[in-house]
């Protein structure tokens, strides 16, 4: 989810200033002056922002269905922008929704880099603002208000559910590869794949060597950059294909048998379970064997629920609200309310 290019712009305590006279004392003084009071309780419509990057996958369409669904049972109006991969354009509709009268924003960054900005500019206006997703922090390292998963926990579940799988199949180290497939610059993938990468090696009893691919985190990526990996690989009989999300997974899994790899020598434990499920819902023979699923619409109605409870109720932000998971495969992707679209 490469790094994104683009300029920090500074948040220049000068134009604080230049606003009223009292902030100018404020200012001139040395003395901190006073976020306006737009997190008290209110009487009136609630107006809240989601922004998201890479808003067109799968999981972050649902998330903004959750978002929106919650959004309607309040009573409260939602907006939902998506950032792409641009974290120049975060900033910026950051602004906009600031400027729109936002009362609360759920962000999930293009770039963790453009934290402290992100917290600074709702900070300053006194408008509540969760991460969701992604964790972002200020100057200080101190972490904003978060909704999501927790990456060391899902990749734990999915290197454990590989491991089984793995010790099921039969198949020798010394002929299997695993393929890891993530954007190496975003910590919450960091954060999964090393925690499978350690989950695997505890349950799996074999040393079986991992094979970093570094990826954008879309399937296209994933799929090219696998491509290079098989072909410089040719005596690796079996693989297994993990990943940062689906998209990775499925990427991977597609080049392996773009490539001639059968399904039954290939499992692939996608993260999202959204992409992975295309092949069990078609009924077809495949290397996707399982995934952790996680559902993007639970952290959408989250978001809004938390924004909603501290603008009306005073209520604080909680530092911390994780959703549930649950490994899925082929047989009960249904039943757990997998939306395989």
């Amino acid at each position: 989810m490469s790094t994104y290019p683009h300029r920090l712009r500074a948040w220049s305590a000068v134009g604080c200033c230049l606003i009223a006279g009292a902030v100018l004392a404020g200012c001139s003084s040395g003395k901190e002056t006073a976020a306006p009071a737009q997190n008290a309780p209110k009487d009136g419509k609630i107006t809240l922002f989601y922004l998201q990057k890479q808003g067109d996958q799968q999981y972050f369409v649902e998330q903004a269905e959750g978002a929106k669904a919650k959004a309607k049972e309040l009573g409260v109006v939602l907006n939902v922008v998506n950032l792409g991969q641009d974290a120049n354009k975060a900033i910026n509709e950051l602004d906009a929704a600031v400027a729109q009268g936002a009362n609360g924003i759920a962000i999930v960054v293009p770039d963790q880099a453009i934290g402290p900005q992100v917290i600074d500019a709702a900070k300053a206006k006194g408008i509540p603002l969760v991460a969701s997703d992604d964790v972002i922090k200020d100057n200080a390292g101190a972490k904003a208000p978060f909704v999501g998963f927790n990456g060391s926990a899902m990749g734990t579940e999915v290197g454990k559910e590989a491991a089984k799988l793995f010790k099921a199949a039969g198949w020798a180290a010394a002929d299997t590869k695993i393929i890891s497939a993530y954007k190496q610059d975003l910590t919450v993938c960091t954060d999964r794949v090393k925690a499978a990468k350690e989950a695997f090696a505890k349950d799996a009893g074999a040393d079986v060597s991992v094979v970093e691919v570094g990826t954008d985190n879309t399937p296209v990526d994933a799929q090219n950059r696998t491509g290079a990996v098989i072909g410089s690989n040719p005596n690796v009989k079996h693989w297994v294909v993990w990943g940062c999300n689906d998209e990775n997974e499925t990427g991977a899994v597609t080049a392996l048998a773009n490539a001639g790899v059968k399904a039954a020598d290939t499992i692939g434990v996608g993260l999202g379970a959204y992409l992975t499920c295309k092949d069990w819902a078609a009924g077809k023979d495949t290397g996707n064997k399982a995934a952790l699923f996680i559902s993007g619409a639970e952290v959408g109605k989250t978001a809004v629920q938390v924004l909603f409870d501290k603008i009306k109720n005073s209520k604080e932000l909680p530092a911390e609200t994780i959703a549930k998971t649950q490994i899925v495969n082929k047989d009960n992707f249904k039943t757990a309310g997998v939306n395989c679209t």
